[in-house]
């Protein structure tokens, strides 16, 4: 194989497939920038991918913060009493009389761009704004997905605020990401005075595992606006996948922390009326009195008691429902001594959560008064409209599959007087006129939704839940998945609960429920920080690789890629694949690629990465191929007399080592005539 970089290479790559020989590279090869010709240099055996133990940094303690969709929160413990988490101190705000141990994603800025407020706060603050000087202020909330859903992100996309107005995400997330340093930062300045705060905290930040990596490299970037950590410390922070850190609290937790939805009282609502899951285990109880030496490990190891019911080996899945979107992964219990975790199946998801359930609301409303209306009302009482969200929501969590009475949802006043200066009628009239026939109108300024008007508002949702984990069941790599944990915010809804075990409990699968559901991520983020090894094998996501030039082989190469330099025929624009889509790879596991600067005293070589989520993928034109990235080498000044090796002067070879086994991927390089380290990074955001 010649492997000569493709149109954005500045310099010679050549590393090889150890099937293909590999040839010199054609000098002046329209494919190579301009400003750099191709320097001949004889190619190398690229060595088989290696298995790296990451080596782990000394900190102090892990502080890790769950920024969800609709409400966010912050929990630490310290490397003395690793499993002991500590959650962050009550919000201030929310209901009265209750507990908060998250506070909504809510920011507020003031008409003049700078941070006022978070949570809480920031939501009561806005709300108690007069309608004018509202206008005036940005306001954000379920930003969070956003970064998801654009298809172009960059440093420089924007985000609307509620009143339409826009600033770049960056400092979004910025603002929102400090605010938690900040007040985590306090709580264990108060909890421990001496401690030095600069490089003994480790940072670690949740993410959804469906995001892509100019996600997750937008997420780092924030934290380093925000302060967080450093680039020149990046080992500081870390990139935890949602479901993935649920999955490594679920394997930590006891019987009696887990509720059966398959031995729920019938009728029953909510989470605490059900029983606990012991007693479904007893038959697993008496096959471990058969076999338990096989299984001692397991409890030695400080793996949950579920697990030690369990054999080593099982499989289970879980469900991160969330607001936004729901997130699944398979995992196996390795059969080792630390209890460690293999992906089976590529995280995998799609838009269906509790803001799906809001939206079905919203166009409801819209329904009944006017699609128009309701999206004038939204911009010209933006604080209005977050108060008939907060009510919505209220009586959301409510709502349940068999519950008899109808739901009451306060319309502001605003809404009502804005509604009949717009349209000439009240609110009244226009439900009668409408074809909503299960919402009726309460003579004290409330919508009253019957049950089965609520249950429609989730049904397209949990509908979606189901059939998404039940086309994964599906796939031959999750055959003998037995246990699904629910998960998250949304886990909660005892609708989502009782359709779940409904639709899947007669096939065999066992839906278990946390207690702590709604924390389950948060937690599981902290023990993730602690051991960050403990996912040893993933999947990955998509098909990794560059674009290069190789002998062309008629018959085997289409004509149209036929390029001929100086007598000499290639092929250009091939794929060359670093890792393929769901492919297994190991936590430090290396693939090694070596270049060459073009030319003596070049400073930074450029190569353009290529994905996609076909496995064979033959060209970087194909179908489905596209550029999402480029792996940048800043090069020191070289010494231009000949190497050790004897190579021609200025001749230098980079060696340059990516992992696509982490929650993000990493590249390290090195000079290896000098054997320096050479600073290397993959940059998605740059397209």
């Amino acid at each position: 194989m010649l492997a000569v970089p493709e149109t954005s290479l500045q310099g010679l790559y050549i590393g090889s497939s150890p099937e293909r020989s590999p040839v010199p590279s054609p000098p002046g090869s329209p494919r190579t920038q301009e400003s750099c010709g191709i320097a001949p240099l004889t190619p190398s055996q690229s060595p088989k991918p290696e298995a790296r133990a990451p080596q782990q940094a000394l900190f102090s303690v892990v502080v890790a913060i769950d920024f969800g969709t609709t409400s966010s929160g912050y929990a630490f413990s310290f490397a003395s009493d690793p499993e002991a988490i500590h959650m962050m101190r009550k919000w201030e705000g929310g209901d009265p009389g209750v507990a908060h141990q998250k506070t909504p994603t809510c920011l507020l800025l003031t008409p003049e761009g700078a941070f006022h407020s978070f949570g809480y706060t920031a939501r009561d603050y806005y709300h108690d704004l007069d309608p004018e000087e509202a206008r005036d202020w940005l306001y954000f909330e379920k930003f969070k997905m956003k970064i998801h859903s654009a298809t172009d992100l960059t440093l420089k996309t924007q985000l609307e605020a509620v009143n339409g107005k826009k600033m770049p995400a960056l400092e979004v997330f910025a603002h929102a990401l400090r605010f938690f340093k900040e007040h985590a930062l306090q709580e264990l300045r108060e909890q421990c005075p001496l401690m030095p705060e600069k490089d003994t905290v480790r940072w670690v930040l949740t993410v959804p595992a469906i995001w892509k990596q100019p996600a997750k490299q937008f997420m780092r970037e924030a934290a380093y606006l925000a302060g967080l950590v450093s680039r020149e410390n990046a080992e500081q922070l870390l990139i935890a996948l949602e479901p993935e850190a649920a999955s490594v609290y679920c394997r930590k937790l006891r019987l009696h922390q887990l509720v059966d939805l398959s031995s729920r009282t019938p009728g029953s609502g909510r989470l605490g009326e059900r029983r606990s899951i012991d007693s479904s285990f007893r038959h697993a109880r008496e096959q471990l009195r058969r076999s338990r030496h096989s299984r001692t490990f397991l409890v030695e190891s400080g793996v949950g008691e579920l697990w030690a019911e369990l054999q080593a080996g099982n499989r289970y899945m879980v469900a991160d429902c969330g607001e936004a979107p729901v997130d699944l992964t398979v995992h196996q219990l390795e059969a080792t001594l630390t209890g460690t975790l293999k992906e089976l199946y590529k995280a995998s998801g799609g838009p269906y959560g509790a803001v799906g359930v809001d939206l079905a609301f919203e166009q409801l409303l819209g329904r009944i008064f006017g699609e128009d209306f309701v999206a004038t009302f939204k911009r010209e009482r933006p604080a209005a409209w977050v108060d008939l969200t907060i009510a919505f929501e209220a009586r959301k969590r409510t709502a349940g599959p068999h519950r008899a009475g109808a739901l009451n949802i306060s319309l502001p006043f605003s809404f009502i007087d804005f509604y009949r200066k717009q349209r000439g009628h009240n609110v009244e009239t226009a439900l009668r006129r409408s074809s909503v026939n299960l919402v009726k109108w309460s003579p004290q300024g409330m919508l009253r939704m019957s049950c089965e008007a609520m249950n429609e508002l989730f049904q397209p949702t949990v509908s979606g839940i189901i059939q998404h984990i039940e086309a994964l069941l599906a796939q031959p790599e999750v055959q003998g998945v037995k246990l699904l944990f629910l998960v998250g915010g949304f886990a909660e809804s005892a609708v989502l609960q009782h359709a779940v075990q409904a639709a899947l409990g007669a096939r065999g699968l066992r839906v278990v429920v946390p207690h702590d559901v709604s924390l389950t991520i948060l937690k599981g983020a902290v023990l993730f920080g602690q051991a960050p090894g403990v996912v040893r094998v993933r999947r990955s996501p998509l098909t990794y690789g560059v674009g290069v030039l190789n002998r062309f082989v008629p018959g085997r190469h289409p004509p149209d890629k036929l390029l001929v330099r100086d007598g000499r025929r290639w092929c250009t624009d091939v794929f060359e694949r670093f890792v393929a889509a769901e492919q297994s790879v190991a936590l430090g596991e290396e693939v090694r690629r070596s270049y060459c600067p073009a030319r003596p005293g070049q400073r930074r070589v450029l190569i353009n990465l290529y994905c996609c989520a076909a496995e064979d993928a033959r060209f970087i034109t194909d179908p489905g191929v596209r550029k999402c990235g480029a792996l940048s080498l800043d090069l020191e000044p070289a010494n231009c007399g000949p190497d050790p090796a004897g190579a021609s002067p200025g001749r230098r070879e980079i060696r340059a080592a990516m992992q696509f086994g982490d929650t993000e991927i990493k590249v390290t390089a090195v000079d290896v005539s000098t054997n320096r380290s050479v600073r290397a990074a993959i940059d998605f955001l740059s397209n």
